[in-house]
């Protein structure tokens, strides 16, 4: 299950019914998966703490938890896991606060559902990476009582249509086939004018034999 879906963070208690959460969380680590595992545990003695690290946790909550403080550790694992030190995620005018989830272009805010709150979180947090449906699907259901795939390309329809209120409708390109891609609208303008003068300029490459 653990390869066949990408997950963000693992969150695991240490009594399970099939086996100790310790044992479950070195599979993980035997599998080389390194998404960032959260223990919630009712057990404070330290012995036990120590076991879950070097099993392979990240984290360690007690409970009963505060659950800002617990979302705020969920928040900081979820960065550091895509090298993100800061809360804000900025791509040319777009502006997304992981902590405050709000989102803004060009000073503008932008009232988002849930689902599109997430879906954009994603394609900022794996900015120029294609993403595909099923990547979404489980980014937002978590492989429960997911609805189909064209589900997506009615969300990332509507976000563009927010977004291009405020002339960011571009940000979001679809790679056929494969899903959609985030891309600074730098970047993607230097890389379109890379192109066109190669065409225009250069001779096309032919394969080799």
């Amino acid at each position: 299950m653990f390869k066949h879906y990408e997950y963000d963070l693992f969150i695991t208690e240490l009594v399970l019914s099939d086996l100790p959460g310790e044992e479950l969380i070195r599979q993980v680590r035997r599998s080389r998966i390194s998404t960032p595992i959260m223990v919630l545990s009712v057990r404070t003695d330290s012995p036990t703490k120590v076991a879950a690290f070097s099993a392979g946790a990240d984290d360690y909550v007690t409970k009963p938890f505060d659950m800002s403080e617990t979302q705020a550790r969920i928040q900081a694992l979820t960065r550091r896991s895509y090298g993100i030190a800061e809360s804000r995620l900025c791509v040319g005018p777009l502006e997304l606060d992981l902590e405050s989830r709000m989102v803004s272009v060009n000073g503008h805010f932008l009232h988002l559902t849930s689902k599109e709150y997430s879906i954009l979180e994603l394609l900022l947090l794996r900015k120029g990476a294609v993403l595909t449906k099923d990547m979404f699907l489980n980014h937002l259901y978590g492989g429960i009582d997911e609805p189909e795939m064209k589900i997506i390309d009615v969300f990332i329809c509507k976000l563009r249509r927010k977004l291009q209120r405020f002339g960011a409708e571009h940000m979001i390109t679809t790679v056929w086939g494969r899903g959609y891609i985030l891309q600074d609208p730098a970047v993607a303008a230097g890389t379109s004018a890379s192109s066109q003068g190669f065409t225009e300029g250069s001779a096309p490459l032919r394969q080799a034999g």
